[in-house]
């Protein structure tokens, strides 16, 4: 008996050691943090202890915490360039309470971050988990690292939508959902990325619900833009095109554009889309920005603003009310008597997008 348990405890170590092994080598660059409830059913919010934090260097699809026959839900969010004081913070500490609040699903959450803001973050979706009493896989990504792997989408697109292009490392940040399905795991099918500074006052579930409206060809999912940003940008094309729907109003039957503040991917497709490729390659790009006269400064949504007005199959318009955009910016830009027709929804808000800095209202 005491050889067969030695033997037994030596295998033991060697399989670990293997693992540990292959890990070390499969490693790029990725970090993954579980929050992990030792009791089933411990209150986080009455006991900070039963939190426990495992980090490895390696993306596992083995490390799980949720049962085998439940989905996942990948939700994707960048995180940068934060100080501990920063505004920021408190943006994504209301995106990740909210979002938490309202789930009855199990989120996978992944975060595009750097090392000091990765420090806060943890933090903040540590302290969210506490005070909501639920808990979430969650996966850092070294931003710098995913940059290098997108080179190519972001020299084509900086020169034609980016406000002060040239400056490769703020250029790529503005560029990642149209690279995502290279970044995320080939496990992901798909993915919802969301700006964070936006506020749920739903269930996210319903908004995954999207992806079984989408049509047969398309890739994206994306809200309407809900201000007169690409009347203003498509000036000299609607002069040339006086009967343009191009930089109308939604609710007159025109095409405003679309904001990006939630984009969602259908990452199995984008990965297999030829036609996607062909549109983000240097040519097309030259072509579509000269066709409209396009000089955009907004990143992606620049980009998928002009792919629906050329192929608009490919974009699955998702309703107003879940991207709620508080934008006022260009009402006080020459746009007063039009605004109201850009920014009305109808809708019930589902989500707050609080862009251009705009507070969020303080709902529950």
């Amino acid at each position: 008996m005491p050889l067969l348990l030695k033997v037994l405890l030596r295998l033991t170590i060697l399989a670990f050691f293997l693992v540990a092994l292959y890990c070390y080598q499969t490693s790029d660059g990725r970090r993954w943090i579980v929050f992990n409830l030792q009791t089933k059913n411990a209150s986080l919010a009455k006991a900070p202890s039963a939190v426990t934090v495992y980090s490895v260097n390696y993306l596992s699809s083995t490390a799980r915490i949720l049962p085998r026959n439940q989905t996942n839900y990948n939700i994707w969010c960048i995180f940068t360039k934060v100080a501990s004081n920063s505004p920021i913070r408190r943006k994504f500490q209301v995106f990740t309470e909210s979002l938490l609040r309202f789930a009855s699903i199990n989120i996978t959450f992944h975060v595009i971050s750097d090392d000091n803001s990765q420090n806060i973050a943890e933090n903040v979706i540590k302290n969210v988990m506490i005070s909501t009493g639920k808990f979430m896989k969650v996966f850092y990504y070294n931003v710098h690292k995913l940059a290098a792997k997108l080179e190519d989408i972001v020299s084509v697109m900086s020169p034609h939508f980016s406000s002060k292009p040239g400056t490769y490392y703020s250029d790529a940040l503005f560029f990642i959902s149209l690279g995502l399905h290279r970044i995320a795991p080939n496990s992901q099918k798909l993915a919802i990325m969301f700006d964070a500074d936006t506020k749920f006052r739903r269930d996210v579930k319903d908004l995954f619900e999207e992806f079984n409206k989408f049509g047969k060809e398309a890739l994206f999912g994306l809200a309407p833009e809900l201000t007169p940003v690409y009347r203003h940008v498509l000036y000299l094309y609607r002069n040339k095109h006086p009967t343009t729907m191009f930089g109308e109003p939604q609710h007159k039957g025109g095409y405003p554009g679309y904001n990006s503040g939630i984009v969602l991917l259908n990452l199995e497709r984008l990965r297999k889309s030829r036609v996607y490729n062909e549109f983000i390659n240097k040519d097309s790009v030259d072509d579509m920005t000269k066709k409209y006269h396009f000089k955009g400064h907004l990143g992606d949504q620049d980009f998928y603003t002009l792919l629906g007005m050329e192929k608009p199959e490919l974009i699955h318009m998702i309703d107003c009310g879940w991207n709620r955009q508080l934008c006022t910016w260009w009402r006080d830009r020459g746009y007063t008597d039009v605004f109201a027709n850009y920014s009305e929804c109808h809708s019930e808000t589902k989500l707050w997008h609080g862009n251009c800095n705009t507070p969020i209202p303080d709902d529950k």
